[in-house]
């Protein structure tokens, strides 16, 4: 049976990396189909919604798990392991780029610009995208590991290196302040 007919879509993604390590890439074709746009999507978000920064970041990370397939811990989840990654990249490039509070201010939806059936909800869905834009780095990796990657407790305390106790306390945190800023939207049945 030659490489080509074999299927990895049964593989685990930790029986997958040993594969990679190997050269083979219809391995490598599966485990980029699993996360490829997942990860894609985390850093758009996290990089000020710059296309090109989330590609080359995607692509980046993609080599880097060729490169260092054998360091993964087969105890862990993969997908911890690849959203650690992805985080320490992100702060990698805020420590590049101070000028982040340019780049959310550029790329902020203009409300006025943006048509939809129901006037209310559509405010509340801008309000909520500009108060998540402005959150400190910290407070934004939490609030789109939780509520945009839908990630657990457990999964972001390890991407984050910290206790699950201290990420409960900071969502509790963060959902207050959040709250707070959304005030006025308070009668919508959707408010927090």
């Amino acid at each position: 049976m030659s490489a080509r007919s074999i299927s990895y879509t049964g593989y685990s993604d930790a029986q997958l990396l040993p594969l990679i390590t190997t050269g083979n890439s219809m391995a490598f074709d599966e485990l980029y189909f699993r996360y490829g746009q997942k990860i894609f999507s985390y850093f758009f978000r996290m990089l000020w919604k710059n296309k090109e920064l989330a590609e080359d970041c995607t692509q980046d990370l993609f080599l880097k798990i060729i490169r260092h397939a054998e360091i993964f811990d087969q105890e862990k989840r993969f997908s911890t392991w690849l959203y650690s990654i992805a985080h320490n990249m992100c702060k990698n490039e805020y420590r590049k780029k101070e000028v982040r509070m340019n780049h959310l201010a550029i790329n902020r939806e203009n409300p006025a610009s943006v048509e939809a059936a129901d006037p209310d909800m559509n405010r509340f869905r801008l309000a909520v995208q500009a108060c998540s834009n402005a959150l400190s780095e910290e407070k934004k990796s939490l609030y789109i590991l939780r509520f945009t990657e839908n990630l657990t407790v457990p999964e972001i305390s390890s991407i984050l290196s910290i206790p699950e106790g201290t990420v409960k306390s900071r969502i509790f945190y963060l959902l207050k302040e959040m709250k707070e800023q959304l005030k006025e939207f308070e009668t919508l049945l959707v408010y927090p």
